[in-house]
């Protein structure tokens, strides 16, 4: 076993040297111990478009299903699709195995426990108990398919309201897993978007899904300004971080974007506080205070992010690198 391949946020590693069947199967007994320890039962279980995801899921849901758990799949997806589904269907936790940004021959866990994200202390038990073998066995364990693709499309309808021009925009998907329904949700909402690499390819044969890179924004940038857009969105693998660029052909980094989303949530919610990070430009901070809101600073990281969110009843907040959480009508995670 790579103990490397524990991080503080999730478990990552090379899909073939460091997740083989046994361990990943071991890692599903593992998880399932600690759901059981907990009382916890139902677990929704969503999967990137890399060529190893498939094996990895089977040999997962095998190991959580030896437990006892009940597991709820809901295929191929972003991450965001996962925690929706999770807070959407009331489920116990989850896990999206998902390689993020990184290139196509890694992979990874990005687990939930409750309707939170499992990191730190609860990944470092999950190490002593595949290393310790202290696995809790029990019979009744079952998979069942739910797509909650409609209900996330609806819940869009429903909760985002357009103003009457047509913004005329571009989508960069990289081939990665958010891609379909995107454009799912925005032709729901009357919008049609100019679609760029918005089928799933789990070789990533374009460009590399990470839009924090300049060089990942140069084709969207070159469509967006050849084409007269306004606007272009490029997302990362698992499309839970996004990447913004102007009909300038300029980058709207993520204190930018936060700048904009903050002034416009100030006007319906005067007050509201509104959290950042510590590679967030002091600008960002200052705007907020400015438009009436309450502007806190805290540590990187999706998972202490949206801890905090919750400890502050915070209705936005935001990283440089692109992850933007939503608890304004929404469930508080980065989507």
């Amino acid at each position: 076993m790579n103990p490397h391949v524990f991080r503080e946020y999730d478990i990552r590693g090379h899909a073939e040297r460091d997740f083989g069947d046994s361990f990943v199967r071991a890692l599903g007994l593992s998880l399932g111990t600690f759901f059981a320890k907990r009382g916890l039962q139902r677990v929704g279980m969503g999967r990137d478009c890399r060529l190893s995801s498939p094996r990895l899921h089977e040999a997962l849901c095998a190991g959580l299903m030896e437990t006892g758990l009940q597991l709820v799949d809901i295929g191929v997806g972003p991450t965001p699709l996962l925690y929706f589904a999770v807070h959407e269907l009331d489920l116990d936790g989850g896990v999206q195995i998902t390689g993020s940004h990184n290139p196509p021959d890694e992979n990874g866990f990005k687990m939930m426990v409750g309707k939170g994200s499992l990191y730190g202390n609860d990944i470092e038990e999950l190490r002593a108990v595949m290393e310790n073998e202290r696995f809790h066995r029990a019979g009744g364990g079952a998979i069942e398919t739910i797509d909650p693709r409609p209900a996330y499309v609806k819940r869009a309808q429903e909760d985002i309201q357009l103003g009457r021009r047509d913004i005329r925009f571009a989508i960069d998907a990289g081939n990665g897993a958010g891609g379909p329904l995107a454009l799912q949700a925005a032709k729901a909402l009357g919008l049609e978007p100019v679609a760029m690499l918005c089928d799933m390819d789990g070789t990533f044969p374009v460009h590399h899904a990470d839009p924090t890179e300049p060089e990942t924004l140069e084709m969207l940038i070159d469509r967006v300004m050849k084409g007269g857009l306004e606007l272009g969105f490029a997302y990362d693998g698992d499309a839970d971080r996004v990447g913004v660029v102007d009909a300038r052909g300029e980058v709207i980094w993520g204190d930018k974007l936060m700048i904009i989303l903050s002034r416009a949530l100030l006007k319906n919610h005067p007050g509201a506080t509104i959290i950042g990070e510590v590679k967030c430009s002091q600008t960002m901070y200052d705007d907020i205070e400015a438009h009436g809101g309450r502007g806190v600073l805290w540590k990187t990281g999706h998972s202490l992010i949206k801890t905090k969110m919750k400890q502050e009843n915070a209705l936005l907040a935001g990283e440089m690198s692109g992850h933007i959480f939503f608890a304004d009508r929404y469930y508080g995670f980065d989507d």
